[in-house]
């Protein structure tokens, strides 16, 4: 699936099951809330944090998917194509950083 399917996709299951979209400021605290619930997992799964017993049944996959749904039903109030942003971030990352990595001796 691309991006551009994928936002389609959304934008269908929107229309057909949610009714409409949640306004942009309530979809953006919900984005929050996302990568918040991302964060835990990643916390508990790599770092030092212990696993409590309502994280067990968490899904990292799932939750990465969580904040990608809501990304694009961002993406889609705002008029933003992800494809075509993502090819231009790509393309600025590209001319900003293209020596910057491959001569920090930390790397």
């Amino acid at each position: 699936m691309t991006l551009d399917e994928a936002q389609q996709q959304v934008d269908d299951w929107i229309k057909t099951y949610g009714v409409r979209y949640f306004s942009e400021l309530t979809n953006m605290a919900i984005l929050t809330e996302e990568v918040g619930e991302l964060a835990r997992i990643m916390a508990r799964t790599y770092g030092d944090q212990s696993f409590k017993k309502s994280d067990l049944g968490k899904d990292l996959g799932d939750e990465m998917a969580d904040v990608l749904w809501v990304l694009m039903c961002l993406a889609n109030q705002t008029g933003v194509n992800l494809t075509e942003a993502l090819q231009k971030n790509i393309e600025k990352k590209t001319q900003r950083d293209k020596d910057r990595h491959k001569q920090n001796p930390k790397l």
